[in-house]
């Protein structure tokens, strides 16, 4: 079915429209999601979540703006954001056990995997390492625009530049 008329068809709330979208996206967002987290079952919450939210406000969706599975996957990126800034996760990473350590360290430099959960892997590792850096920590890390920023030991304007410059190149090779 194509995709244009499987999103109209969701938007029009058309459950089997609405089951083939989550298997479609579903593992992609999950990906994305837990690379912001950290924790499978809050992951899996979140999508959850993130499917019924976009089912509900399907009317706010464009494709004059841009792709679905874009609108989709900013919805999951912000929400997961959300949930990490929230009180109650921040309470329960107050005793992290040492998988989670053990977790970050390994995915410390590890951008091939993130970008692979989404399949642009192969254009995020054309972008040069200072492009790669700044995407990292926006959009698969969950950082903020400040945190990147002293993360990276750069003035918010420059990171602010270098993501609006990044996220073009991207856009560029894309189309």
């Amino acid at each position: 079915m194509e995709l244009e008329l499987l999103v109209k068809q969701f938007q029009n709330k058309n459950h089997i429209a609405f089951e083939k979208l989550y298997e479609m996206y579903s593992k992609s967002i999950h990906g994305v999601v837990y690379n912001i987290v950290k924790d499978a079952a809050i992951a899996d919450e979140i999508m959850q979540d993130v499917f019924i939210k976009a089912w509900h406000k399907s009317d706010t969706y464009s494709s004059k703006k841009g792709r679905f599975f874009t609108w989709i996957l900013n919805i999951a990126r912000n929400a997961a954001i959300d949930k990490t800034r929230s009180k109650s996760f921040k309470q329960k990473k107050q005793n992290l056990s040492t998988d989670y350590f053990v977790d970050i360290i390994a995915s410390h430099d590890n951008l091939d995997n993130s970008t692979d959960a989404i399949g642009i892997k192969k254009f995020v590792t054309e972008l040069g390492e200072k492009c790669k850096a700044v995407i990292e920590l926006l959009y698969f890390k969950g950082f903020t625009q400040k945190e990147a920023s002293e993360e990276l030991q750069m003035p918010i304007g420059t990171i602010k530049t270098r993501n609006r410059n990044c996220i073009q190149q991207l856009r560029d090779m894309v189309l």
